[in-house]
């Protein structure tokens, strides 16, 4: 069980966020990747994960794609939700960090990044507010200082949307627009 010092912490720097980066396999999705006959892949992406990350977008805080890989399902899934922008092909995905922290006028520790996998290591390791999904690796877990209940691809961005709505003080008015 987390102490209360560590919850205020994270709360403090969840409370910085301006921007949030999220790979795509094992985080917006569950990591499996299905191929048909021609060769078209497909993922599973949750429909959960997909409000969290559009409400982020109403409360002002940016939403970035960063993924080592390509696939012609990132973008329309991109466009549902409502991402800022898709940084793909990036290896390492460290490489396009100061790219973000130009473009969006903003500091490592106003920076989130969701992973789950050892091509996020780099990431995770330079941002304020590194996060691992359940399902991730040890080492993303050891370098992550949230790692969320639920898994990638069922609930695990939309629970980090929550974590930091809720830490700005942001929550209670995103839910009070849709009880109209």
């Amino acid at each position: 069980m987390p102490s209360a010092t560590f919850k205020e912490e994270l709360k403090e720097r969840a409370r910085k966020i301006k921007v949030l980066l999220l790979d795509v396999d094992g985080v917006l999705t569950d990591g499996r990747i299905i191929y048909d006959s021609k060769g078209r892949d497909s993922k599973f992406f949750d429909v959960h994960d997909g409000l969290g990350v559009y409400v982020l977008n109403r409360a002002g805080i940016k939403t970035i794609i960063v993924t080592a890989k390509s696939s012609g399902t990132i973008q329309p899934r991109a466009r549902d939700m409502r991402i800022t922008e898709v940084f793909a092909d990036i290896f390492p995905k460290s490489a396009i960090l100061d790219k973000i922290l130009k473009k969006y006028k903003v500091t490592k520790d106003e920076v989130c990044f969701v992973g789950d996998d050892l091509v996020d290591l780099g990431l995770m390791k330079v941002v304020g507010l590194p996060i691992a999904v359940f399902n991730a690796c040890p080492e993303i877990k050891q370098a992550a200082d949230y790692i969320t209940i639920k898994h990638g691809g069922r609930g695990a961005v939309r629970e980090v949307a929550e974590l930091i709505l809720k830490a700005q003080g942001k929550w209670e008015e995103l839910v009070r627009f849709y009880e109209a």
